[in-house]
């Protein structure tokens, strides 16, 4: 191991940020609804909020759950619990309290930060879990008053209503406390940085818990293995529009902002002519975006109106990137778009240095490499990253394999290999479904349809579809008893327990499912017949 390698794992992502805001005291750090936070106010901010954690008891270990959108309170928060010695679990501000009982349970959060407008779902499942204390948040808390003012005047901001009581804190009044007197020591082998939550094979989402040490590593594979000497520290800006609570949204954020002394402009939303209008204004040169934003911001009908011509970076992921979305982008722009490729539990892949990750393409069942050339699935291994999930062995088991005295992760995608190692995509696995750029576990819906009294059998299948990934459809057997029950009432249902990019788009009614000899569900014969349905509607 080089000096620097073993000189940067001494190293957390928040002591790099903590370096940033000593040589760049007065950059801003984060630009947020065009209120600037510099460096030295949102390191403030953070070791306050760091503050009141130990106050209430927080210590080294404990869970906190980060439950709010895109805002500077976000990264407030990450800072602080990390500074605090707590682990962060990020999740969708859109998860309903079904949900949200189910990650607080198996992450043993007793922690949460909302925001006003779902703290109704943190009301409902208060009492069914080991939560303690709740601290609330509105997206504009820490604009200036006249903003505020103005966003109510014109009806701009959204409110929900709180329930106060001793377990109700406001974000607001943590930040009043006084700075965390002494950092709290951490080992970044040792002790966790995160869990981040991803879709499940058995119904249920798997926590994927991640080291300090893997954190930092995330980072470097941007700062040193990708960017380089690309990426120009204190001067660069770097537009953040995917949700912070997934890990390539994070990485990129602390890899190419806040580790680097440069400026971040955090959308809490992501809508085409505010990002547009915010790269024009401050000549942002980096992006991070999914193929669905790229296809909206090239069908934009004011495109032509805004300069764009910083850009220079941009990369996707999340999902596979369309040839056409790619050529049209470059044709206009004269950049290219690069593609991001990895996973929760793996980290970055494509771009990652080659003696950190090994890959190999291997026969699913049997679990030997395939020869150059045929398609077999991806394994992935780190010395970074950890090879368990949260409380689920038996999805450890299946997932984490030894491959000659290493632990592989199973991508669950299939590739080929060419003679030269280049990793060429082939599809993904049939339980994984890409919509809007979200990873939907088909498993997950599946049960939660299965719950309806009335359903015996169902098959989530996506359906390919260039503008969002893939549409979800659900296909169900019900009882011979049922009587009255639609589509409608399945897919309420549906949205009343999963969050909204879960739900499907439509429902199909069968009198059975393929199964197999041993009675394992089928779901490649089914996505197979609806691509073939749709080749003959085409055609």
């Amino acid at each position: 191991m080089s000096n620097n390698e073993q000189a940067w794992e001494k190293e957390l992502t928040f002591t790099r940020f903590d370096r940033m805001s000593e040589k760049y005291p007065d950059r801003a750090a984060v630009v947020y609804l065009g209120e600037k936070f510099s460096y030295a106010r949102l390191r403030d901010l953070s070791e306050r909020f760091a503050g009141s954690l130990v106050d209430i008891g927080i210590k080294k270990g404990d869970r906190v759950m980060v439950y709010i959108s895109n805002c500077v309170q976000w990264l407030i928060a990450f800072l602080g619990i990390q500074k605090a010695g707590a682990v962060l679990v990020p999740v969708a501000p859109i998860y309903t309290s079904f949900e949200i009982e189910y990650m607080i349970k198996d992450s043993g959060a007793e922690i949460i930060i909302c925001l006003d407008t779902n703290f109704c779902y943190v009301k409902e499942v208060f009492d069914k879990t080991e939560l303690k204390s709740a601290i609330v948040t509105n997206l504009v808390d820490l604009l200036p008053f006249w903003k505020r003012g103005l966003g109510v005047l014109f009806d701009k901001i959204p409110h929900g209503k709180v329930d106060r009581d001793s377990r109700v804190h406001s974000f607001k009044s943590f930040l009043k406390h006084p700075p965390l007197k002494s950092q709290v020591k951490l080992d970044p082998r040792k002790d966790l940085s995160y869990i981040l939550y991803t879709g499940g094979t058995t119904g249920f989402p798997k926590g994927v818990p991640g080291n300090h040490l893997g954190m930092t590593s995330y980072v470097n594979d941007v700062t040193e293995d990708v960017a380089g000497n690309y990426l120009k520290e204190g001067e660069d800006v770097y537009v953040a529009v995917n949700p912070l609570f997934h890990i390539m949204a994070l990485g990129l954020c602390m890899a190419v902002g806040l580790n680097k002394g440069n400026t971040t402009l955090l959308m809490p939303v992501p809508q085409v002519d505010a990002i547009l209008e915010t790269i024009e204004r401050y000549k942002t040169r980096w992006m991070l975006g999914v193929p669905a934003l790229y296809r909206m911001i090239l069908e934009n009908d004011r495109l032509e109106r805004y300069d764009l011509s910083s850009l220079t970076y941009c990369y996707c992921g999340g999902d596979v990137l369309p040839v056409e979305v790619f050529n049209r982008w470059k044709e206009l722009f004269g950049v290219p778009i690069y593609q991001v490729y990895g996973s929760t539990e793996a980290g970055h892949v494509t771009y990652s240095r080659l003696k950190s990750r090994e890959c190999i393409v291997v026969d699913p069942e049997t679990l030997k490499p395939v020869p150059p050339g045929e398609s077999g699935e991806l394994l992935v291994t780190s010395p970074y990253t950890l090879k368990e999930y949260w409380n689920k062995p038996e999805e450890t088991e299946y997932s984490y394999v030894e491959i000659n005295g290493k632990i592989f992760y199973r991508m669950g995608d299939f590739v080929s290999q060419d003679e030269d190692g280049e990793l060429v995509y082939v599809e993904r696995s049939a339980d994984i479904i890409k919509h809007k750029a979200y990873r939907v576990s088909a498993s997950e819906i599946e049960a939660v349809l299965q719950d309806h009294p009335t359903v015996i059998g169902a098959c989530v299948v996506g359906i390919p579809d260039p503008k969002v990934g893939e549409r979800i459809k659900a296909i169900v057997v019900l009882k011979e008893d049922a009587r009255g029950v639609g589509g409608a009432e399945l897919i309420t249902w549906c949205r009343e327990r999963l969050a909204s990019y879960k739900v499907p788009s439509y429902i199909e009614f069968r009198d059975m499912l393929p199964k197999s000899k041993v009675g394992k569900l089928l779901r490649r014969e089914i996505r197979d017949e609806e691509r073939r349905r749709m080749s003959e509607e085409k055609g």
